[in-house]
């Protein structure tokens, strides 16, 4: 048997509200961007600033998530170094 716990993940739902979500907000900006009562340049200011944040925020979230799994990686190593100490040094043996 391993000590290997489950590894939780989003459900498929989640990511479907996810995706969904991020649809609406896309073309509802996208809409109120075509609909504003402005300049040509205006509306691409402000469509070209939407594109900027939209990757800005991929990035971020990129950036987090590797962050998170590496400092899972390093924990996951010191702690089998300290398993593997324990074991060599366990009075019960």
């Amino acid at each position: 048997m391993t000590d290997t716990p489950a590894k939780a993940g989003p459900t498929g739902a989640y990511f479907g509200q996810a995706i969904a979500s991020f649809a609406v907000a896309l073309v509802a900006t996208a809409l109120g961007i075509l609909r504003l009562e402005a300049d040509a340049w205006v509306r691409g200011f402000l469509a070209v600033a939407v594109l900027f944040l939209v990757t800005s925020a991929f990035t971020l979230a990129k950036v987090i998530r590797d962050r998170q799994e590496a400092d899972q990686l390093i924990n996951r190593v010191d702690q089998a170094r300290v398993d593997k100490l324990l074991a060599a040094n366990d009075p019960f043996h």
